[in-house]
């Protein structure tokens, strides 16, 4: 591991005192290598691991295998992702029981906020939020994979979502930070890191916190997460919220075999992932509730009128009927409306069509529940979110079960060659069940309609290929 900074040395001693020297053997160790499942699609086909032990789907695995040559990992059927950050399922568990708004505010690449969706009552809305454009369309693609027509992706400072006075049941903030918890897993983040940055993080968290605070409901819960170290970035943020927004710290069940460390600072609830106490990374959680009851906040948002316009003059455009076909390859057409929005036709759960019309008017909506086609001249051409979501019906649409080798060629984009009994037109290629996309077979060939941005860019295939750990639903 690269030589961590003497000045970073000097004050996580400070805070560990005795520990330190086993935090830092800690980090000259291998990161642990863990998994989560999606359960709407997929259940262990055999015993995987270890279990995550905060974790419902977690799992820990042996080694790390070429995930990128999963066809299985690009279908969503799991997340690759840290241990300690699964802890989010533990709140999630304890706190919410029943269909709640969900705001993750900061979601980048999509870990929580496909944990969240997992993890919350059936039936919640989860909005994934991140105001960097490139990493924007990566938590899209991570969101499009994990095949929830409950999720909406947007791009907007945390500011906007003070035009939400009251929304959102739950906020998730996993603010930006000085990355010490990563240093084992980045090495590149141990040259980026400076005092000067841990304060410049604090300042920024401490807005960015400042900012969503009227989006939550009086009531609502607030989680508050870091992948770092530091007092100034945890302990001090939660006194913050405490202090100066008036937020009450709630307790997480935990086993005490599991490590977990607790805060660091007297009067502050909050839960500690350290790689010398637990088997993951660095993370910071707490857990905190907004002062005052419920009020109807929210159903005046949603009862505002359609045509209203925003500060930016934004208005909602009339929507063009969707043709029944598309509508018709869902499972439960009936729980959904069905809206065309640019050149796309769009799903919405039925429950939440206010939501969509409320949340398009107000932030920059990237993504909302099963985007099924888009027109190019006269034709409809299938759209991904289509063929990877769990609302789709697989008797209603032809599909052609790939091989390892083929699925991996389409993968990567490349041209494949269907059997001459497949069916003309768009059908999905899948792989061990798991649908990964759509072709369009015109006898003699076959158009490849993979997103180019998804592609797998690596010609290479290693010599041991991924296990298939997991059976399709």
């Amino acid at each position: 591991m690269t030589e961590l900074p003497s000045s970073f040395i000097d004050r996580t001693r400070r805070l560990l005192g005795d520990d330190y020297p086993r935090f830092e053997q800690a980090l000259a160790t291998e990161s642990p290598v863990s998994i989560r499942l999606n359960p709407a699609k997929c259940w262990p086909g055999r015993p995987l691991g270890e279990a995550v032990p905060w974790s419902q789907e977690g799992y820990y695995l042996p080694e790390r295998p070429a995930f990128t040559f999963d066809p299985c990992f690009h279908a969503g059927a799991y997340y690759v992702q840290e241990a300690a950050s699964m802890f989010l399922h533990r709140v999630i568990d304890q706190y919410i029981h029943t269909p709640v708004r969900y705001l993750d505010l900061c979601a980048a690449p999509g870990g929580k906020s496909t944990d969240a969706i997992a993890s919350l009552p059936a039936g919640s809305l989860v909005v994934s939020n991140e105001v960097v454009p490139n990493r924007t369309y990566i938590l899209a693609e991570n969101l499009t994979k994990w095949g929830s027509p409950f999720s909406v992706v947007t791009r907007n400072e945390a500011a906007d979502f003070a035009r939400l006075e009251s929304y959102f049941d739950v906020v998730a903030t996993d603010v930006p930070c000085s990355g010490e918890g990563m240093f084992r897993k980045d090495p590149d983040s141990i040259a980026e890191w400076s005092p000067a940055g841990v304060d410049r993080c604090a300042e920024r968290q401490r807005q960015i916190l400042t900012d969503v605070w009227p989006a939550l409901k009086p009531g609502g819960v607030l989680i508050y997460s870091t992948c770092t170290y530091n007092l100034e970035e945890n302990e001090e943020m939660v006194l913050y919220l405490m202090k100066e927004l008036g937020a009450t710290p709630l307790t997480v069940d935990t086993d005490p075999a599991w490590g977990i460390a607790s805060a660091l600072v007297p009067g502050v609830t909050a839960y500690r992932f350290m790689p010398h106490l637990t088997r993951g990374e660095g993370l910071f959680m707490a857990v905190l509730r907004k002062p005052g009851e419920p009020d109807d906040s929210h159903s005046r948002l949603l009862d505002e009128p359609a045509g209203k316009r925003n500060k930016k003059g934004k208005k909602t455009t009339p929507a063009t009927p969707v043709p029944d076909e598309w509508c018709q390859r869902l499972a439960r057409p009936d729980d959904f409306d069905f809206v065309s929005r640019g050149d796309s036709f769009l799903a919405i759960p039925r429950e939440y069509r206010a939501d969509y019309q409320l949340l398009d008017r107000h932030l920059t909506l990237l993504q909302a529940g099963v985007t099924l086609a888009t027109v190019k001249g006269r034709d409809y051409i299938p759209h991904p979110s289509l063929a990877l979501s769990t609302a789709l019906d697989p008797e209603k649409t032809p599909r052609f079960e790939a091989d390892l080798a083929t699925a991996l060629a389409y993968l990567r984009r490349e041209s494949i060659v269907l059997p001459p009994d497949q069916p003309r037109g768009y059908l999905i290629v899948a792989y061990r069940g798991f649908p990964l996309g759509w072709v369009k077979n015109l006898g003699n060939r076959a158009n490849n309609l993979y997103p180019q941005e998804w592609r797998i860019r690596s010609g290479y295939t290693p010599d041991l290929l991924p296990d298939q750990p997991v059976e399709h639903v």
